[in-house]
This record gives C-alpha cells, structure tokens and sequence, in this order.
C-alpha cells in the first residue's frame, strides 16, 4: 500500500487542535523511496532503533547494532538489516512473519536522523524491510554524542515487572533522550525520539511518567498515531554502558495549558500509564556524550 496517497486522519486531528499545518501535511508527504543521498547514511550506521508489536499485539521500541554496513538499503524501497534484537528482547521472536515497522536511524555525532517505517520479515539472522515512508528529520532536540566502542559480551538477562523500581525511576529522570514507537492503522509502526535536559521526563508515579511535547515540525507523526491508537513503547538507554529500560502502555496528550506551564517552552505534555517493564543489557554501543542546547535547531 502507498502510504503517501493515504490520509493520517490522527495526525490531521492534532494539526487542527494545534493550529498548525494543513491539509497535506506530514505523511502525505513522503514516499517510499529511498533518496541516493540516504544510502551511504543508513551503511555508517552502527544502530538502529526499530519499533514493532510483539506476538501479543504490544507495541516496543528497541535497538540493534552492528559493525558498520550492518544495514543497507539494496534497492530504493529495501534494506537488509543484519541483526536482530538482542535474546530476551520482547522483539526478538517478532518478525517471523511479515509485520510492521519502523525505524530510526539516528547518528549521535552529527545529531542527523532518519527515519524508515514499511514492513519486515525475518530472514535467517536479519531482518529485511520493505519500505513504504522515508523521511530526513532536523537536529532538534538531539544530544551531541561520539561512538568509542562496541560494549562486548552480548546481552545481559532481562529483568521484567509491572511498575518502575526507584533505580528504574532516577534512571528515567536523569535522561535527556529517549525513543517512543508508536502504530497507526493505515500508515503502520513509527520510531521517533524525544529529547530535552536532563529531567525534562518526570516519574508522577511507578506506573506513570509524563513529558513535555515541545515545537517541532508540525508533522505530529506520533502523536497523531497517539490520537488513533493510544499504544506506546518507549526506550531509555544507558549510553554509558549499554543497558536498556524498555516499557510499553498507553499513551495520553494533555492540552491543558497548566499542565504545559509546568515545562519552559512546552506546548502541551503527555503522559504514558500503566507501563510494563523490561530491563536488559544489550551490545549497544558505548557512548561519550557532549551536550548541546536543546532549544536550538
């Protein structure tokens, strides 16, 4: 299906509560091609956070890694990535059959991304992905961090429950990124990111965390898939030594202006509930982070 002829009516949705953008705004957009200037990007990369259900319809936001060249677009509209989610991960056994994903691509050193969402299916030890929307984002809201080295040893055991353990919380709170997947009906599985200074997400309870949803590019990609299907996975990594924090509930926006006023330049927030929690170490890349303004593009 070409997603670009197909009207996001969650995103539409969001355009017209927020004010901004219009009829053709945002997916519309984009096709499924992949743009020349892409592929050399997607072969440099070292990971890539991909979103997608499980087995049992829930959505998850998680990552994979590889020497460079691991992913790489053969085609306009294919990539063939040689990697799976790491054992343990709720991803790991999901792609047996052909289901939807996303993917971001996102290169810490230059704060450039990209992101891919069309369908996946196994194929041995790699994932190969038909693409149906492709797309460059800007550098907002990103942290400046360099690649020093592969943390060896694979993955670490998962450790899973049902709310946030205080370690898990002051992990949440002290982020300045974190990755949210999230699922529409008609245009399928995106992965997206969000960023901001340390903090900037706040833990109200074990089972809920909020955050606030600054200016952008007026697309509402997720939050216009939030507006459908309120399904949401997100992901924090420990950059430093390569462990994840993975939850999945159920996301809400929030457009009352004093809710908003909590969070300097923040146009409204939201908030996800009733997580369930996975833990794990994963071979993820060990990172060195400088930090830059996030008010700037």
């Amino acid at each position: 299906m070409d997603i670009k002829n197909v009207a996001h009516e969650g995103e539409q949705a969001i355009q017209r509560q927020a004010r901004e953008g219009g009829p053709g705004w945002g997916s519309p957009m984009f096709g499924p091609e992949i743009p020349h200037g892409f592929v050399p990007f997607i072969r440099d990369q070292r990971m890539l956070v991909i979103a997608g259900t499980d087995n049992e319809g829930a959505i998850w936001s998680t990552i994979v890694d590889g020497p460079t060249g691991f992913a790489e677009a053969v085609d306009e509209r294919t990539v063939v990535i040689d990697a799976l989610p790491a054992p343990g991960d709720p991803l790991r056994e999901a792609f047996h059959t052909e289901r939807d994903i996303g993917v971001l691509a996102l290169q810490p050193q230059t704060r450039r991304r990209i992101r891919m969402n069309g369908v996946a299916r196994r194929d041995g030890n790699r994932l190969v992905m038909r693409t149906e929307q492709v797309l460059g984002n800007c550098p907002k809201y990103l942290q400046t961090r360099t690649v020093k080295q592969t943390v060896p040893g694979g993955a670490g055991p998962a450790v899973t429950g049902e709310e946030l353990s205080e370690d898990q919380q002051r992990w949440i709170e002290g982020a300045d990124t974190f990755f949210i997947a999230s699922l529409s009906p008609e245009h399928g599985a995106d992965s997206s990111h969000r960023g901001g200074m340390p903090g900037f997400v706040t833990v109200v309870s074990p089972r809920k965390i909020v955050w606030p949803d600054y200016t952008g590019n007026q697309f509402y990609m997720t939050l216009g898939n939030l507006h459908l299907d309120p399904a949401a996975g997100l992901l924090f990594l420990d950059w430093e030594n390569g462990h994840t924090l993975q939850l999945t509930g159920q996301g809400r926006i929030d457009w009352d202006p004093a809710s908003a006023q909590k969070y300097p330049r923040a146009l409204r927030v939201v908030e996800s509930a009733a997580p369930l929690v996975v833990a794990e170490a994963v071979p993820t890349m060990r990172l060195a982070s400088r930090r830059v303004k996030t008010s700037s593009a």
